[in-house]
């Protein structure tokens, strides 16, 4: 799989510059009832993916093939045969029982028996594969390197491609309701598409950040998050995207690289990323304040199972427990 520069410095390397960012005017502070906890995974290959489908059982991916899997929420982590030394990149899992991975050279893996065995799926492809999110059961989609979208409404049996109308490498997708979706990629790019996929539709970001997640807390409120701070928000479901990058403050060089965001209510997010760097909101995005981390590794996954705790990963197989936020979020 042949990476950027960009996407290679944040995919592999921790680079130096000093944590920074908030929303204007807010503090920099750790929320005490947020519990950080490290999980040992039992690897040192770097963990580019985590999904939990409730408290006790979850996922992780990485490179090497690496999967790993849990059942008492993250206690105990064991190593479960891939079938391929590919780069795993992301996870994700529809029910308790299926689920889906995707990585370098095309890769995908399908599950259905929780992850106990996988079998690969045909993709049709040899680009890297980088994102994937299932609508239902059926419908999904899988975003990669020079615009690749892959589509499928069977569960993965056949993937078909569909024209982007970009050659910027996509990172994410989510699909939202209905036949909607959106990807995000290098060079600002942010696609949509309301037809399943028909026709991809390029939003005007005047950006030119390299994004790398996308998340809709409900139908409306969505949020990009990318390279040096970048953030971007929608409230009308993706058809207009503000910019909300985070500002340098302080002695601040530059704002650290956003990886991940999740929000486990219409209210609670949290973002993850480089340098173990971890923010959390409480109040839909209003406001970003800065967590102290116990991880400064590199962290690329994140997932939030419910209200009350979450899990993020990244490299030198850091898993952090996030726990104790209370079911009020």
């Amino acid at each position: 799989m042949k990476l950027g520069p960009v996407s290679r410095r944040v995919l592999w390397a921790t680079l130096a510059g000093l944590a920074c960012g908030v929303s204007p005017g807010l503090p920099a502070s750790a929320d005490p009832a947020a519990v950080q906890s490290l999980q040992d995974s039992g690897t040192q290959a770097p963990l580019r993916s985590i999904h939990f489908h409730d408290a006790a059982t979850g996922w992780a991916v990485g490179d090497g093939g690496t999967i790993l899997k849990t059942v008492d929420g993250g206690a105990r982590w064991d190593s479960v045969s891939s079938g391929t030394r590919a780069l795993l990149v992301a996870v994700y899992f529809g029910s308790a029982q299926t689920g889906w991975v995707v990585g370098s050279q095309g890769t995908i893996l399908h599950t259905s028996d929780g992850g106990v065995t996988w079998k690969r799926q045909v993709s049709g492809t040899q680009s890297g594969l980088y994102g994937v999110h299932f609508l239902t059961m059926s419908t999904g989609w899988v975003v990669g390197a020079g615009g690749t979208i892959l589509h499928t409404t069977d569960g993965g049996k056949r993937w078909v491609d569909q024209d982007s109308g970009t050659g910027a490498a996509l990172y994410a997708v989510f699909a939202g309701e209905e036949r909607r979706a959106v990807a995000v990629g290098a060079l600002g790019t942010i696609l949509s598409t309301e037809d399943g996929g028909r026709t991809w539709i390029k939003q005007d970001t005047r950006s030119v950040a390299t994004f790398f997640d996308v998340y809709f807390s409900d139908a409306s409120h969505g949020w990009a998050v990318g390279n040096v701070g970048a953030m971007f928000e929608t409230v009308d479901g993706g058809k207009r995207w503000v910019d909300r990058t985070f500002p340098c403050l302080g002695l601040c060089t530059r704002p650290l690289d956003l990886i991940r965001i999740r929000f486990s209510s219409p209210k609670a997010g949290w973002i993850v990323g480089e340098r173990g760097v971890l923010y959390r909101t409480t109040d839909g995005g209003f406001n970003w304040v800065k967590q102290s981390s116990k991880s400064k590794a590199n962290l690329f996954g994140l997932s939030f199972p419910d209200s009350a705790q979450g899990w993020a990963s990244g490299d030198r197989g850091t898993i952090l427990r996030i726990s104790g936020l209370g079911a009020e979020d």
